[in-house]
């Protein structure tokens, strides 16, 4: 794996290990800092913990793919699929719901630069291992 896969995977895992922990841990301000109002209702904020947690998970199996040359094929998957996955759910959002928050948009733009980061450092012939192809 190259410097740049591993400094890929590194700001990915990060960032979602940390954006699923805030959701696991603080669901009401992290959603208050979209101007998202969550209520006490026990069911909503177990729906909203369960995928911070995922999201966290997956931050860690970026990470152990760095660590770990057995776990980097798993690492790259989980990457480009967290950081793909997300900007198209918001922005078939945007096309089925209009515009959101400035704050969504602004993870949005986030969430196309780590995706394109991850293309880039994953597409096809970039490094000896850990490669997926994109097409």
């Amino acid at each position: 794996m190259t410097r740049f896969q591993k400094l890929a995977l590194a700001i990915s895992g990060v960032t979602a290990i940390s954006i699923g922990a805030l959701i696991l841990t603080t669901p009401q301000s992290f959603y208050a800092s979209y101007g998202i109002a969550l209520g006490p209702d026990p069911s909503l904020l177990s729906e909203l913990r369960a995928p911070g947690a995922g999201l966290a998970g997956f931050g860690v199996v970026m990470l152990l793919g760095i660590l770990r040359p057995a776990m980097s094929q798993a690492a790259v998957v989980a990457a480009l699929t967290v950081f793909l996955a997300f900007p198209v759910g918001r922005i078939l959002g945007i096309v089925a719901d209009g515009m959101p928050s400035n704050g969504i948009l602004v993870a949005l733009v986030l969430e196309l630069a780590i995706a394109a980061l991850c293309v880039l450092a994953f597409r096809p012939g970039a490094g000896a291992q850990a490669r997926v192809s994109l097409g």
